[in-house]
């Protein structure tokens, strides 16, 4: 008679306890496929930052060329390089 009590106690508890397993690896499952998406994402994000990064540095780099800086001296501000008589050394 005890063994008949013992497994009344104990089936009930193993499907419990199957059950509660079962919705635990559900709910793990669903979470790590929730943060996979969420780190697809941030790649996706860091990559288009560093293209743009990688954009702006050719820009500042094109912008601050001594070239180009002359350039602009010249046709917006009227600015000349001087002819070398002009120039004057100026010392302590």
């Amino acid at each position: 008679m005890t063994s008949r009590r013992f497994a009344a106690i104990l089936l009930p508890l193993l499907w419990l306890s199957v059950l509660v397993s079962a919705a635990g690896v559900i709910y793990t499952k669903h979470r790590a496929r929730s943060l996979f998406v969420e780190l697809q994402t941030l790649n996706r994000e860091r990559d288009q930052l560093e293209t743009e990064w990688g954009q702006l540095q050719l820009e500042q780099s094109a912008w601050s060329t001594h070239g180009f800086v002359e350039r602009v001296a010249n046709a917006k501000l009227a600015m000349d390089i001087p002819a070398p008589a002009d120039v004057k050394i100026v010392r302590q």
